[in-house]
């Protein structure tokens, strides 16, 4: 396994009170344990705990890139219509290409659950070699999100965006990440599909 193999996840947390200490930052554990569970290639973490400033928030999103080369990178909190929800704005500021489907899919899904979802501003933006994805800021919103609306039986009702995450990596240059079916299943064309890791 060469060293592209392993993929590298940043995971900005943006919060004015946890990052001041005031209270415990729930959204990088909570994405963690949903990576922890959901992916089955290699991969580990960078996380930043981060206040809710524009400045803050576009040089930790340029680091992650630029310094730590991250292929992936998912921030949480810092999305709705307050003054000081701009992690949208400085996403947007940092990007190469906006990827707007993951925004509007992240809408739609928390729309199963709260009507407020229209309230959010979620984005997604591609960097360079990197897919940035704006998350919500509760655990439970971050978990639906990724993984989608199940019924009381289990089933998938709806599928969560991080099915289509892996191969978006694939064009983009990132490297190849596999998931646990159980949790989330990714989504490639059949001939972008390789065979299981031995």
């Amino acid at each position: 396994m060469s060293a592209n193999d392993e993929l590298k996840v940043g995971l900005v947390s943006i919060s004015d009170r946890a990052s001041a200490g005031i209270y415990e930052d729930k959204g990088i554990p909570a994405l963690q344990e949903w990576l922890g569970n959901a992916l089955t290639s290699p991969w580990r973490a960078e996380a930043r705990l981060i206040a809710d400033d524009r400045a803050s928030i576009e040089q930790t999103l340029i680091e992650l890139v630029d310094d730590c080369h991250c292929d992936l990178v998912l921030t949480t909190g810092g999305t709705g219509p307050a003054l000081r929800d701009v992690t949208p704005e400085a996403t947007l500021a940092v990007a190469d290409k906006e990827m707007p489907g993951f925004g509007e899919e992240m809408r739609r899904i928390s729309l199963n659950f709260v009507p407020t979802a229209i309230l959010s501003r979620q984005v997604a933006v591609i960097r360079k070699q990197s897919l940035i994805i704006n998350l919500p800021g509760q655990p439970k919103s971050i978990k639906e999100t990724l993984e989608g609306v199940r019924n009381a039986t289990g089933e998938v009702t709806h599928v969560g965006i991080f099915a289509a995450v892996p191969y978006c990596l694939d064009l983009i240059g990132g490297p190849y990440a596999e998931t646990d079916p159980a949790v989330v299943k990714a989504f490639r064309p059949k001939t972008a599909i390789r065979p299981p890791r031995t």
